[in-house]
């Protein structure tokens, strides 16, 4: 991964980090999920509509056969995954939600493996079954019993899916279209479905606290249309998983600023889940580099001999 590529990749992780205490915020401060979901995107979409006006400016439209991929990776990638993510805010801690969607390299190795039959050692299915038993403690940590676990979770590891197979499958339109151009039409396409929570959302904006409107704005602004932007610009000059590697810091950095933020931390199960996971994330990706690279080797070895 080329130096540019990884510092977009890298502030695209900080910024999309301090989303989850942002969301808390707005929620605890008057915001439904459904009309945090739909301003934020509504500020995402002016944003981008105003770029694709400004003079100079050249958006090349969709082509015929890419439409459908488009409208159907903004709804998975966008709207499913941030109705998920916002929703699920409602009955877990942001710090939990971010290391939730750390584990979403898990679920690409998954189906990776499934879908795109690739291979997996021993060693590589080891370091998945202790990612997966993470997850499970992480689970556990949000509930008020050992054996409880808050409704939230489910909906943030759908949306954890959903951002999987977002990222995998939007990597083949950049050679179509440019990082600027693909980020506007998933924002687009994904604001559509919230529009459903259209009605009550200008009593919602006056009657919700100033942390609450300044924090909504923030992620209308930064976590919404500039992240995803760095991140298509990342994605477009490095491979995925190379670029997907820095999301190992996000739960992290959503960690250290829900504590500075709103002096909110996940339950110690949680945070010993969340360290396997994200430890078991790292092994699996580098012994799959080694295992990859001493293969290459043995290739050529062979070849010269």
């Amino acid at each position: 991964m080329n130096t540019k590529a990884f510092l977009l990749a890298i502030l695209t992780v900080a910024i999309w980090g301090s989303s989850f205490a942002a969301i808390s915020a707005s929620l605890n401060g008057g915001y439904s999920p459904g009309h945090l979901a739909l301003f934020r995107f509504l500020i995402a979409s002016l944003i981008f509509l105003l770029i694709a006006l400004w003079p100079g400016s050249k958006f090349k439209l969709p082509e015929k056969q890419d439409g459908w991929k488009i409208i159907i990776l903004g709804w998975i990638g966008i709207s499913l995954y941030h109705i998920c993510v916002t929703f699920g805010q409602m009955t877990i801690s942001a710090g939990t939600a971010g290391m939730l969607i750390g584990s979403a390299p898990i679920v690409t190795t998954v189906m990776a493996v499934i879908i795109l039959k690739e291979r997996l050692g021993k060693v590589g299915w080891v370091g998945l079954a202790f990612g997966f038993i993470g997850i499970i403690l992480i689970a556990f940590g949000t509930g008020d019993s050992s054996f409880d676990i808050s409704p939230g979770v489910f909906l943030v590891l759908i949306a954890a899916i959903a951002t999987s197979i977002f990222f995998v499958y939007q990597k083949p339109l950049f050679k179509k279209y440019s990082a600027i151009e693909l980020t506007a039409y998933f924002t687009w396409t994904g604001t559509l479905p919230f529009l459903f929570f259209a009605p009550g959302l200008f009593d919602t904006l006056q009657s919700a606290t100033t942390e609450a409107n300044l924090s909504a704005i923030y992620i209308g602004i930064f976590p919404t249309a500039l992240a995803y932007l760095t991140w298509a610009i990342a994605l477009s000059q490095s491979n995925a998983s190379s670029v997907s590697n820095t999301l190992y810091a996000e739960p992290v950095v959503a960690i250290v600023i829900t504590w500075i933020w709103l002096h909110e931390l996940p339950s110690p199960l949680s945070i010993v889940g969340g360290v396997i996971a994200i430890s078991s994330l790292l092994f699996v990706n580098l012994y799959g580099k080694k295992q990859r690279l001493s293969l290459q080797q043995k290739k050529l070895v062979k070849s010269h001999t």
